[in-house]
């Protein structure tokens, strides 16, 4: 197929190990409050949600509201982190850094911009991304699983959707960019990918499947 004209990222999963993380952190808190939850459940049902998602998500998982231990106990858990650093998904800061110049990109998350900017800095990728960063609940009325995020990003790039390759790992990622238009990598090379993930990617539409940074390289022709 033909190299794309821009590529938009999605982040948490993708170029930082951050589902892994915040989602092993997220079971053991809920297990904590008396609410039994695996790391596999949390990845399962939490990964590429963020904001009210994610709250809405934990509500139905433990049947209730959610104990305001656990909101203060995340947030303490997301400031200790955003501080110290999370590692790169293996091969991210090269593939970034090796992309040509003059190719567009952008990344395109649910995650809040003071999240993103952070952890871009700590992973030395802010000058490669400049303005381009975009958040699904600052930039859009609608976050994913909804196409709005990167429809944004495509416009802010000057690039047609449809000559975009989006970058996702996550099931409502992955929906929310097929249904954007643009050509869709689904990236199965975070830790936080179980053996299934894979085919769950698949069913929900996604042709093309990359391992890991090499692979989307070659699949992208770059």
């Amino acid at each position: 197929m033909r190299r794309p004209k821009a590529l938009i990222f999605d982040f948490d999963g993708v170029l930082l190990e951050s589902e892994f993380e915040l989602n092993r952190l997220t079971a053991e808190l809920l297990t904590e409050l008396g609410h039994e939850t695996t790391t596999r459940d949390a990845l399962e049902l939490f990964t590429g949600l963020s904001g009210r998602d994610v709250i809405g998500a934990i509500e139905g998982h433990i049947g209730g509201a959610v104990p305001d231990l656990f909101h203060e106990r995340m947030k303490d858990n997301s400031r200790r982190v955003l501080k110290d650093g999370i590692e790169e998904v293996v091969g991210a800061i090269r593939f970034v850094r090796s992309l040509p110049a003059d190719l567009p990109k952008a990344v395109a998350s649910s995650s809040s911009t003071k999240w993103l900017y952070g952890h871009l800095d700590h992973l030395g990728l802010a000058q490669e991304f400049g303005p381009h960063v975009y958040s699904g609940h600052e930039h859009v009325d609608r976050g994913k699983p909804e196409p709005d995020i990167y429809l944004y990003a495509a416009e802010q790039l000057s690039v047609p959707i449809a000559e975009c390759a989006i970058i996702e790992d996550s099931r409502v990622g992955v929906t929310g960019a097929l249904a954007s238009g643009a050509r869709v990598i689904g990236f199965v090379g975070g830790s936080h990918c179980l053996d299934d993930h894979q085919e769950a990617l698949r069913s929900l539409g996604a042709t093309e499947i990359a391992h890991d940074f090499d692979e989307v390289r070659r699949l992208l022709d770059l």
